[in-house]
């Protein structure tokens, strides 16, 4: 996957070629049985092994890319599928590719000129690696950047994690302590809101009330959150800005959201 530029000043994360299909099933977290345009039915890998609320619906259009590495299981990998009228990435794998092509041109606002773009540099009490760790802004202090990849939605309103995640519990308290031990760095959370169609972001209290509880410490600490939307087509990614950070859900229901 390359970055392409598709006018004067527009930055784009641009796919390998895609081939289009409709789902058939999903089974075994990792694997995906897919119908093509062509007819055949082949399994592609499904990088997202979480629950995938409301982005696994059984005939939805999909969009897959081929890799004919022999040392691959799979050849195909599953990338995005067609819900609620707009594209949401399933490859998992390229949320932080796509933020370190995004930091390198400069199109990230709140993380701009930063000249040192380092990854999985070690930290915290459980040796945990940081995403990015940014350095030499000649105006702001070094930034610890922690990236999460955000799919489930409700009316516009993007929602994480989608169930309960101990690993991502477990980094926030990591940011918390970086924050507590490291005040004069930038720690900064980064939810990679993988679909177009949301403009609001808040934490997803239904499916994980401590993440939530531990989300909200971490920002009256002084943890920065950064909701950045991104418009996913075959074409590519797209940056679409930062979403408004809502934190008054807790009365949404798991049942409400999958309506």
């Amino acid at each position: 996957m390359a970055v392409s530029l598709h006018s004067q000043d527009s930055w784009r994360y641009a796919y390998p070629p895609l081939q289009a299909g409709v789902l058939c099933r999903r089974y075994k977290r990792f694997f995906a049985e897919i119908e093509l345009s062509s007819g055949d039915r082949i399994v592609a890998h499904c990088p997202n092994t979480g629950p995938m609320t409301g982005i696994s619906e059984v005939g939805a259009p999909v969009q897959v890319s081929y890799h004919p590495d022999p040392r691959r299981k799979l050849a195909y990998t599953w990338e995005m599928i067609f819900v609620d009228g707009t594209w949401v990435g399933v490859n998992t794998g390229l949320p932080n590719k796509v933020i370190a092509s995004a930091l390198a041109a400069g199109k990230l606002p709140e993380l701009a000129g930063y000249a040192n773009h380092q990854r999985e540099v070690p930290y915290g009490q459980e040796r945990s690696r940081i995403d990015f760790f940014l350095t030499g802004h000649p105006q702001q202090p070094p930034a610890y950047v922690e990236v999460k990849n955000t799919t489930w939605a409700c009316s516009g309103l993007a929602l994480f994690p989608d169930t309960v995640t101990t690993r991502g519990q477990k980094h926030l308290r990591e940011l918390q302590w970086l924050r507590q031990t490291q005040p004069q760095a930038r720690v900064c959370m980064v939810y990679f809101i993988n679909r177009g169609d949301c403009d609001r972001f808040a934490p997803g209290d239904s499916a994980d009330p401590t993440y939530g509880e531990l989300l909200r410490t971490a920002i009256a600490m002084g943890v920065e959150v950064l909701p950045y939307r991104f418009a996913i087509s075959p074409a590519g990614i797209d940056f679409l800005g930062t979403a408004e950070l809502t934190l008054c859900n807790r009365n949404i229901t798991t049942a409400k959201v999958l309506e």
